[in-house]
């Protein structure tokens, strides 16, 4: 008789031991579900100053990098100079939204999609722009003039912005940031835009071949879209 109570009662604990773990995995679940709906992975300090740093240089960077391009496009009459110049501006909103994302909101996943998706839309306007500033060179609507202050912004364009778009890739990897990513595909597409409106005044200027600059302009848009898909539906 008391054996068949003790049998009992374990079966009795043994069973209770086992309610309150259920209990335990399924609450646990539930609170990771809610986390990873609401935040993602804190950054480490140092990447996340890293981040921070980068992001600083590039709005302080393409801040004179849109003056000076958009300036000498003007006096200029060149649309390799407005394209280019139009993409810094673009740029400098798409560093300045990832800065916000990672300053302010660097644990929040809404903040992070939302960071991405304007990142990505600004891929498909950089795409609109060059598309136009491109027709309008090759319908001949401008006829550029040469431009020394454009020329040796270019240079320095041309291997400031590889480097920077290099940097954001190796922190986006380690931040598994889409917004960062697409900001590193945008400056990644301004240093390519930077030597073929490079290219594209040198051959005018030798040559007289107006049609290199926005033909070769044109060659980006397929990047910059794939670019901007990935950014949007991440």
């Amino acid at each position: 008789m008391w054996t068949g109570l003790d049998k009992a009662g374990e079966f009795y604990h043994q069973t209770v031991r086992y309610v309150q773990m259920l209990g335990v995995c399924l609450s646990v679940r539930s609170v990771h579900n809610e986390t990873m709906t609401d935040v993602i992975v804190p950054l480490q300090p140092d990447v996340k100053r890293r981040i921070l740093r980068i992001q600083a240089f590039t709005l302080i960077w393409m801040c004179v990098e849109a003056a000076v391009s958009l300036g000498a496009a003007w006096r200029a009459h060149s649309p390799a100079l407005l394209a280019f110049g139009g993409d810094s501006a673009l740029e400098l909103v798409s560093a300045l939204v990832v800065y916000w994302r990672f300053r302010f909101y660097s644990t929040a996943m809404n903040a992070e999609k939302f960071a991405s998706r304007i990142a990505g839309g600004l891929l498909f306007v950089l795409a609109a722009f060059v598309l136009l500033a491109s027709g309008a060179a090759l319908l001949g609507r401008r006829e550029a003039r040469p431009s020394l202050a454009g020329i040796a912004l270019l240079l320095v364009a041309a291997v400031v912005m590889p480097w920077l778009a290099g940097q954001k890739r190796k922190l986006s990897v380690a931040a598994s940031s889409a917004a960062l990513r697409a900001d590193a595909a945008e400056s990644a597409v301004c240093g390519y835009m930077a030597w073929i409106a490079l290219a594209g005044l040198s051959v005018n200027a030798a040559w007289g071949i107006k049609w290199a600059d926005p033909v070769a302009a044109l060659c980006l848009i397929p990047f910059i879209l794939r670019e901007g898909w990935e950014a949007v539906s991440s």
